[in-house]
């Protein structure tokens, strides 16, 4: 029982080194990661703070080249930080 917990901890510790090295990751360029990628779609929020999905898109992809995987995954960090939010409209909201 003790192994199984000790076990069960370890995973959850690399679980969770993981996602910070996914966020953070030391092997690639930094305009890789969703950091400096949500930095850009903040900046596009800070102009005009409610916008559509797609509208938001276009106007990130214009001044930085993004997939739109990416795009997501930096709103979805926007979120989980509650910069960013969704109304009840579905547009995306900057907090306030």
């Amino acid at each position: 029982m003790c192994l199984w917990w000790m076990l069960l901890s370890v995973a959850r510790f690399l679980k969770t080194r993981k996602t910070i090295i996914m966020l953070l990751p030391d092997n690639i360029h930094p305009e890789n990661t969703v950091y400096f990628n949500g930095a850009f779609v903040l900046q596009v929020l800070q102009e005009k703070p409610v916008q559509s999905y797609f509208e938001l898109f276009e106007k990130v992809k214009k001044i930085k080249n993004m997939a739109y995987t990416m795009f997501i995954l930096c709103l979805d960090w926007l979120f989980l930080l509650n910069v960013a939010q969704i109304n009840e409209h579905g547009e995306v909201e900057l907090c306030s």
